[in-house]
């Protein structure tokens, strides 16, 4: 039989209860109308998508959001249903879940176990309820519990908390009491991120310079709501959580192997390994991005024009699933190589590289790394280059030298 290509797979589900202040994914609220007719469409896109990749073989299934545990159980168990009939999923494929403290139900978890998700990851973010309103949570540090409790009751025993840090309000002390408390939960894998202000989100209008404009009332009132919130930690405070994180997880057994992640051993995220190792990717539903047979491209953000097309249709389906369509040269190829696997505490391979681009690391990026080495910002270890600790503190800059 043909030796298959490695392959991943992203679903998007696009609602949730309430878009939090901070959040600038594409995500709003959705009826159960809505919900039916997305899951519809989902499954067409998937049917359509599976008969493209026959080559493939998938390793990894995400399914995000939004939240998709708001949405009907049976539906996402109809989606998974549809990915096992249109591709070859393998046998011991990771397929994670997003799941929301408040849409969760042990009804539901028996039912995404039942259909084949082996991994959930639940958003947190603070175990601190009054951090949790100036987020826009819609559950309290209790009913994360609750629905904590109610995931491994249900069996699953690979499982991720999403943490924020630096965010309104907090301090030291109230960061250090979320790290406690999310380990004292012992999930397998812990994702620390500290909060980054994205245009066109509340949060951008409270901390980004927002001027409300004149005669809007209802804009001026939430800009009045917005300004009521708490300001950020400082710049000092922040590299302390940061430090702190790296500390407090390490020595309660978590290993650190991305700048923003964690894991028990061997409880790493395999998904979200192959897009730092660049392994192809498919993205379905609204506004999904995929990188597949050297090309990327996304899906329309227009839920109107998503749900009304006929994906069996060659035209409808390149104008709404092929939206911004590149296809990769070989140096921008190297650059991803570079400032995604730089992501990884391991860093890149060298031998890697040569296989994939059939250059030598140091004849394309040779002057780069000998000034990183330099400065202390990258070393070369057991056939991988990769970040000091001195590196990930700037990984941006860094990262941003290896743009050809």
């Amino acid at each position: 039989m043909m030796n298959k290509k490695d392959l991943e797979l992203y679903i998007h589900i696009p609602f949730c209860a309430r878009k939090c202040a901070y959040c600038d994914f594409l995500s709003f609220p959705g009826d159960q109308q809505a919900q039916r007719e997305y899951s519809f469409k989902l499954i067409e896109e998937i049917r359509c998508q599976g008969a493209r990749a026959e080559e493939y073989q998938v390793i990894s299934v995400f399914i995000g959001g939004g939240t998709p545990s708001i949405l009907k159980a049976e539906y996402m168990a109809e989606i998974l249903c549809c990915l096992k009939e249109s591709f070859h999923i393998l046998p011991d494929a990771e397929i994670s879940m997003e799941v929301n403290p408040g849409t969760v139900t042990a009804e539901g978890l028996a039912c995404y176990k039942e259909a084949g998700v082996n991994r959930i990851s639940m958003g947190l973010q603070s175990a601190d309820d009054q951090e949790l309103r100036w987020l826009g949570r819609i559950h309290t540090y209790d009913e994360f519990l609750k629905s904590y409790q109610r995931v491994r009751m249900a069996g699953f025993d690979n499982v991720n908390v999403d943490l924020i840090s630096a965010i309104p309000g907090q301090t030291l002390e109230s960061w250090k009491n979320t790290l406690k408390k999310t380990a004292m939960l012992k999930p397998e894998h812990i994702s620390a991120y500290s909060l980054i202000v994205e245009k066109g989100t509340p949060y951008y209008d409270r901390y980004g310079g927002y001027e409300p404009a004149e005669g809007r009332c209802g804009r001026q009132r939430e800009h009045e709501c917005l300004m009521s919130l708490p300001e950020l930690p400082d710049e000092d405070t922040e590299r302390e959580m940061y430090y702190m994180t790296q500390e407090f997880l390490r020595e309660q057994g978590y290993e650190r192997y991305e700048i923003s992640n964690y894991s028990k051993k061997g409880y790493e995220c395999r998904h979200n390994m192959g897009y730092w190792m660049g392994t192809e990717y498919l993205g379905f539903g609204l506004g999904a991005s995929s990188y597949f047979e050297g090309c990327r491209f996304h899906n329309t953000p227009d839920f109107k024009e998503y749900c009304d097309a006929a994906f069996d249709q060659e035209e409808e389906f390149r104008k709404v699933l092929r939206q911004d369509f590149e296809k990769l040269t070989i140096e921008q190829k190297m650059e991803e190589y570079m400032f995604l696997g730089l992501r990884m505490i391991e860093g890149v391979s060298a031998q890697e590289f040569v296989s994939r681009f059939g250059h030598n690391i140091k004849n394309v990026y040779g002057m780069i790394l000998s000034e990183m080495e330099e400065n202390g910002l990258m070393e070369w270890k057991d056939g991988y280059y990769r970040l000091t600790s001195r590196g990930i503190d700037i990984s941006n800059y860094v990262m941003s030298r290896f743009l050809l």
